[in-house]
């Protein structure tokens, strides 16, 4: 049985929607796309791994947001606070290499949710983001 948020978080996810909420005014936004595609994997050894990218890239009429979105590095998670934080041992930004961002976790639905514990300024205005992902099915393919 998988008694805390460690455990429960092992395995593979896949990306089912990222939102960008403004704390204020404003309308929520898709950073990544309408249909952003991306893989996390939490694994038991305390690393972890994430990739996702923006599948309208090539079509969008803003280029603002990054096509891909990739970081790995241990992670820690606080059972009572229910939040997961992310060390960023790698990036595919420069400015977030050994930067630690920290994620308030719910499950629900089956579902995992992922929300950024503190705003930032995003275009000009305060913001969190909220990620839901679907645990993905165990790979056969090399069994």
């Amino acid at each position: 049985m998988k008694n805390n948020l460690f455990e429960i978080l092992i395995g593979s996810w896949t990306l089912v929607e990222l939102i960008e909420v403004p704390l204020g005014e404003g309308k929520i936004t898709n950073p990544m796309g309408t249909k952003p595609k991306g893989i996390i994997i939490y694994n038991s050894d305390g690393y972890m791994s994430a990739q996702i990218m923006n599948t309208d890239f090539e079509h969008s009429d803003t280029k603002d947001s990054p096509p891909y979105l990739a970081y790995s590095g241990p992670f820690k998670t606080d059972d009572e606070k229910q939040i997961v934080s992310h060390t960023m041992s790698v990036s595919l930004f420069e400015n977030w290499r050994n930067e630690t961002q920290s994620r308030k976790v719910l499950f629900k639905d089956g579902l995992l949710h992922l929300e950024t514990e503190k705003p930032f300024i995003n275009n000009s205005r305060w913001v969190i983001h909220k990620l839901t992902w679907k645990r993905m099915e165990q790979s056969n393919k090399n069994h």
